[in-house]
């Protein structure tokens, strides 16, 4: 890349730096590691810190509806407090390692429509910050998401969009302060009775929780409403299932079954232990905390998330012959060095 980037905030002849990953591409739960090269200007200089943050966009929903704000969660320091001369060139090693619940941004090789992120090197001169250039991240699936993500597709699910919502998912643990939405139309099978489904993955190091909300069409006497469904699934459980078998389960109970809680406000706990069967979803392969309807319960279900009103070109970028055509319609018609419009440094956080 080279030295890219003059440190602004500390006046002419001030340090530069460039942040180099390894490799961009990573997975939760695994490191994201590179250098941070550092060139001194004309005269010595201490530092106090170099740090690296993970920024990305978020959908926050307030009193004039939903916006979007960009922000960092994740951090991690390169250098404590050391001395720069005039002109030295440092090369300082880093290693992050992604937080389990990150965010996927990329699927079978392709950006993820909806969603960015970068990383952010933060550099601090004598009580100045400067914020250097966002390099891009793509954050691959882990092989179970990546499993029930190619189910969805062989299903017949067109993609939508992906989004990140602000908020809490009741019931389940979160240790960021938002969850992912990856969003689809149903196939003809399905489309009777739902008109949107939306995927949520909760990771953590031994499972998945797999959460599901399914937009329901109304009947000739009734109106539409929500569904959810939770779903705990171990990373082991990868490559022993028909993964379609599994989420057509799920799909079949959404249209099937749904039960009104009132006075509920989270999904509580799991229906017996893993290994039941999911209201004619195959047994063995997680079960539902319960599912809901609309109304009051929608609003209790996810604390700070917007829903619904998510634009996006559906299968306007379709990947022929990768993965096995699985990859149609993840693909995005953005480029990473524009996701933030320029990288203005206004509106962090």
């Amino acid at each position: 890349m080279g030295f890219k980037k003059m440190l602004g905030a500390f006046g002419v002849g001030g340090p530069s730096v460039d942040t180099v990953l390894t490799d961009m591409n990573t997975r939760p739960g695994a490191p994201l590691m590179g250098h941070v090269n550092l060139v001194g200007g004309s005269h010595d200089v201490e530092i106090e810190h170099i740090t690296l943050g993970l920024v990305t966009r978020v959908e926050v929903e307030g009193g004039s509806g939903e916006s979007a704000a960009r922000g960092e969660f994740h951090r991690g320091t390169v250098s404590g407090p050391m001395r720069l001369a005039e002109g030295q060139q440092l090369s300082l090693p880093f290693q992050i390692p992604m937080p389990w619940e990150t965010p996927i941004t990329a699927v079978y090789g392709q950006h993820l429509h909806g969603m960015t992120m970068g990383l952010r090197t933060e550099v601090a001169i004598a009580k100045a910050v400067d914020k250097g250039d966002l390099d891009p991240v793509a954050v691959h699936p882990l092989p179970i998401q990546e499993r029930i993500l190619e189910a969805f597709a062989r299903l017949g699910f067109q993609f939508k969009t992906a989004d990140l919502e602000y908020g809490q998912i009741l019931g389940v643990h979160q240790t960021l302060p938002f969850y992912q939405e990856i969003e689809y139309y149903p196939p003809a099978q399905y489309a009777h009775g739902i008109n949107e489904v939306e995927l949520t993955f909760v990771t953590n190091p031994q499972t998945v929780e797999v959460v599901l909300e399914f937009d329901k069409r109304g009947g000739m006497f009734s109106g539409g409403h929500d569904t959810y469904g939770r779903y705990t699934v171990p990373h082991s459980d990868a490559d022993t299932a028909d993964w379609a078998q599994v989420v057509d389960g799920w799909v079949s109970q959404a249209l099937s079954h749904y039960q009104s809680r009132p006075g509920f406000g989270s999904f509580g706990g799991a229906q017996g232990g893993y290994g039941q069967p999911a209201y004619g979803a195959p047994a063995g392969y997680g079960q539902p905390a319960y599912g809901g309807h609309g109304g009051g319960y929608h609003g209790h279900y996810r604390h700070g998330g917007g829903h619904g009103g998510h634009g996006g070109p559906g299968m306007g970028g379709v990947i022929a012959g990768v993965a096995g055509g699985m990859a149609a319609g993840y693909l995005a018609g953005e480029v990473m060095d524009e996701v933030f419009d320029g990288d203005d440094e206004g509106g962090d956080e």
